[in-house]
């Protein structure tokens, strides 16, 4: 029947009015209970440090830093590290720590509980920063006693802060040993693209494509040159017909005046010989040309002469000279340049056909040398960017680790060394005070509800017919009754009239 009972105000009234002496009694004996508690517990005092990132002194913008991964990674790396086994081992001996646990009680314990009782935190950043703006770390140690949580915190930082200069220092190492021995292999190889690209160019000399243009104007050069050569052989040719032409004239005329007539068929094959080659050389230059006023002067000469009549031998006069006159030595000679310059200008041509052919042959190999260059230029330039970028970088690497070394680059520097706390970090007496009071006043309220659950009497009309499952008749009120002392007494109670039904 309890079971079903509606706890309401009025029922929680009744139950506060009559039992209200339990909840100060339940808060002050948990309050007692948390002070016993606070003071028997066993104390445990926290040393605290923090360590802030050094950014570089040198910007970025000039020498690329030594460590480029997130921060927080890297810590986290570290943590590993130093909170290993091998690690902590060193610092329990160093500085005895469990000495009453010593002998009976595994070292990888021992090391878990060391490592428990560190802690590493980082600082939070600054809004809008990026991960790698982590500004720095808490390194936290909690001890029996403030002298060893600060010894171990102190310990701990001390191997954070030769940790990171030690892995800065490794990293600057094997990047620049690494970048120098990949760039070696890219001189290496660069040197190889070099000889061949040489030796490709011996092998094909003029043919190569930045040689075309030079090869076609060489080649109308040649063309050119071969044209005026074969002109000038053609003129040279025409001048020792001519001079041969002029020789068989002058020796006919010495014929005859050595025999004492005259030749008149003679001068006029001279004479039509002369007109003729006017007209060529007409067809070829201008009235004021050298050649044509010579040859126009021989043709008034030669006129000349065949209009003045013949004149007679004299008579003591030889029949026949046995010396020819200088204008035969003259035509000869003039007939043997001929022959000199026909046959120069015929080596100078062929030469020139000769260097016409070797060019017009590269014109025509210049696309497949070009393909097959192309290739090897390509290598050339591949092999040769990636030296010059392996060279950036190693340079680059060089200038980090003297940063490094000279402890320019990132740095983590202590700004609040560990301190010697003077309060335990546990227990907490305010903490623990409160807590005990708020337990006493949840007890208190739970032993109260559980005897307005247990009260089994009926208190109001409701209760009567939920319980009894019979309709209220009437009610009696209760009745007081003034006592022999004056008091008022309770005579009565309220009863309850139920019908039959």
């Amino acid at each position: 029947m309890a079971a079903k009972r509606e706890l309401n105000a009025t029922d929680a009234k009744r139950i506060l009015r009559r039992y209200w002496w339990i909840l100060p009694i339940s808060t002050v004996l948990l309050i007692i209970g948390a002070w016993v508690a606070a003071n028997v517990l066993p104390k445990r005092y926290t040393s605290q440090t923090m360590v802030l990132v050094e950014q570089p002194s040198v910007s970025e913008k000039y020498v690329d830093p030594v460590v480029s991964d997130d921060l927080n990674h890297r810590l986290a790396s570290m943590q590993e590290k130093i909170l290993s086994r091998s690690r902590l081992q060193p610092i329990i001996e160093k500085l005895n720590l469990y000495p009453e646990d010593k002998g009976r009680v595994h070292i990888d314990d021992l090391v878990e509980r060391l490592r428990s009782a560190i802690t590493i935190k980082p600082v939070e950043s600054m809004q809008g920063t990026g991960p790698r703006q982590l500004p720095g770390f808490y390194i936290t140690a909690t001890f029996d006693t403030p002298q060893l949580a600060q010894q171990v915190c102190t310990e701990i930082t001390s191997m954070f802060l030769a940790q990171n200069a030690r892995q800065t220092e490794q990293q600057a190492t094997r990047t620049t040993s690494f970048l120098a021995e990949q760039l070696a292999e890219a001189k290496k190889k660069l040197d190889e693209e070099d000889a061949k690209l040489a030796d490709f160019k011996r092998q094909h000399p003029g043919s190569l494509p930045e040689d075309t243009q030079g090869n076609i104007g060489m080649l109308m050069g040649t063309n050119t040159q071969l044209e005026a050569n074969t002109q000038a052989l053609s003129r040279a040719q025409q001048e020792k017909a001519f001079n041969e032409s002029l020789l068989q004239q002058e020796e006919a005329n010495w014929k005859t005046r050595t025999t004492g007539g005259t030749n008149p068929d003679s001068a006029d094959q001279q004479l039509s010989l002369l007109q003729d080659q006017l007209t060529n050389l007409l067809s070829r230059y201008t009235p004021d040309h050298p050649d044509v006023i010579k040859t126009e002067s021989q043709i008034a000469e030669l006129k000349k002469r065949m209009a003045e009549p013949p004149k007679p031998a004299p008579a003591n006069v030889p029949a026949q000279s046995t010396h020819e006159p200088p204008q035969i030595q003259l035509l000869r000679a003039k007939l043997k340049q001929d022959d000199l310059t026909i046959a120069s200008l015929m080596r100078e041509q062929a030469q020139i056909q000769a260097q016409s052919r070797q060019l017009q042959g590269r014109v025509e190999a210049t696309p497949m040398v070009e393909q097959q260059y192309k290739e090897i230029t390509r290598d050339h330039q591949t092999a040769s960017d990636i030296y010059n970028e392996l060279l950036k970088k190693s340079q680059n690497s060089t200038m980090s680790g003297a940063l490094a070394r000279e402890q320019d680059s990132e740095q983590f520097r202590v700004y609040d060394p560990p301190n010697l706390p003077t309060q335990p970090s546990f227990p907490k007496k305010p903490y623990f005070l409160g807590g005990g009071a708020v337990g006493g006043l949840a007890l208190g309220f739970g032993i109260l509800f559980l005897l307005a659950m247990m009260d089994k009497t009926i208190h109001s009309e409701h209760e009567a017919e939920l319980f009894l499952q019979l309709p209220v008749l009437t009610v009696v009120p209760t009745l007081a009754v003034a006592g022999l002392n004056g008091n008022n007494a309770v005579a009565g109670r309220k009863e309850h009239i139920f019908s039959g039904v």
